[in-house]
């Protein structure tokens, strides 16, 4: 698996978030087996007027609509920022296997950066990798909060 390729395919998600005034967040979700792409999505918190419009949770809406299973199992999730809470948990729930992750959240961030949800006993552990293309994820957020500060 291309580790460097599929965080670069969220970057690319991310970046379109931003035509859309959304904070550049991007996620994929790979196939394990075939090492495809399954789907992708960015956030749309904004443009929906909906705070759960995460980047992983639509991502996880659309491939479970394609999937026509409760689960995703066998499959491996790249995102340019730490989840957080909601998302951490339902991508427990969705037995996504793999989290890779961009920029460490130290604010919100429940993997490595504050909570730790996983050390739970009752939820599926996935395997995570985080700081996947760290710098470029990180500035991608800086910098767009950087010019919100400025108007």
């Amino acid at each position: 698996m291309n580790i460097n390729f599929f965080m670069n395919q969220a970057l690319e998600q991310a970046k379109k978030a931003l035509l859309f005034n959304e904070v550049p967040i991007g996620a994929i979700l790979i196939d394990n087996n075939t090492n495809k792409i399954i789907d992708f999505a960015h956030n749309l918190i904004e443009s929906t007027q909906n705070a759960s419009a995460h980047a992983e949770m639509i991502l996880i809406n659309k491939a479970n609509n394609k999937n026509n299973n409760k689960f995703l199992k066998e499959t491996s999730i790249f995102v340019t920022l730490e989840p957080c809470a909601m998302c951490a948990a339902a991508i427990s729930e969705m037995r996504i296997e793999r989290i890779y992750f961009g920029a460490y959240d130290q604010k919100k961030g429940s993997l490595e950066s504050m909570m730790k949800i996983y050390n739970a006993k009752h939820y599926f552990l996935p395997e995570v990798y985080g700081g996947i293309n760290e710098k470029e994820c990180s500035n991608l957020l800086k910098n767009f909060f950087k010019k919100k500060r400025i108007k």
